[in-house]
């Protein structure tokens, strides 16, 4: 990506809207909202997220011991806000060595989540959720007053992949490796950084190379 829209499906190019079309074009995935640059963990880029975020930008609250965000992904235009915003964070694994986190909230239909989960999406498919859930996180302050269930979903691996439903839309738990999986069961609560009155000091870290995944080869 690196400085351009691409489609939150595969990370292609797209066709910007023009005269004859008010669309987004991927040529392998047809109209689509179109992922933006990642925007940089740091104070301007969280306030750049709120302010255009028409789903929820949730963030494990409080942070296990030495985490930090890395950055944010965000799929949508000046047109619709934006549809899908995922947190990425990065601190140590239960077992051994770094981790890495990405939380996605979408609407159906978007795919960035499936995309980041390695899933040809754009949804979690059928079927996903027909035994009961291996994790349900609880939802912090204005949120929610109950829990999300969360499944797990079969991905690479080289990564742990849980998706549920909150508040009508996916969310989406991708981890690398799979090991830190292992960070589900200690069931963080999730907290909605668009909630009124928050006043929390977010700890940001270096940029995620994960946000700026390059379109796959030819």
């Amino acid at each position: 990506m690196k400085g351009e829209t691409a489609c939150p499906r595969c990370a292609g190019p797209l066709r910007a809207p023009n005269a004859w079309s008010s669309d987004w074009w991927c040529t392998a995935h047809g109209a689509v909202l179109p992922r933006q640059p990642a925007k940089r963990p740091n104070e301007d880029g969280l306030t750049a997220v709120l302010r255009d975020a028409r789903v929820p930008v949730w963030l494990p609250w409080p942070l296990p011991k030495g985490w930090l965000v890395t950055g944010f992904a965000t799929v949508g235009d000046e047109r619709t806000g934006s549809r899908a915003v995922g947190v990425a964070l990065a601190g140590p694994g239960m077992t051994s060595g770094p981790a890495e986190v990405l939380l996605v909230a979408e609407e159906p239909g978007v795919g960035l989540g499936a995309y980041f989960a390695g899933l040809p999406g754009p949804d979690p498919g059928l079927g996903f959720d027909s035994d009961p859930p291996h994790v349900k996180l609880e939802l912090s302050r204005a949120s929610a007053s109950h829990g999300v269930a969360m499944w797990a979903v079969p991905s690479g691996d080289d990564r742990a992949v849980y998706v549920g439903e909150a508040k009508g839309l996916w969310l989406w738990a991708v981890l690398w490796p799979a090991e830190a999986g292992a960070l589900m069961l200690e069931r963080p609560p999730l907290l909605d950084l668009r909630d009124p009155g928050l006043e929390i000091s977010v700890p940001f870290g270096a940029p995620s190379p994960l946000l700026d995944a390059e379109p796959p080869e030819a």
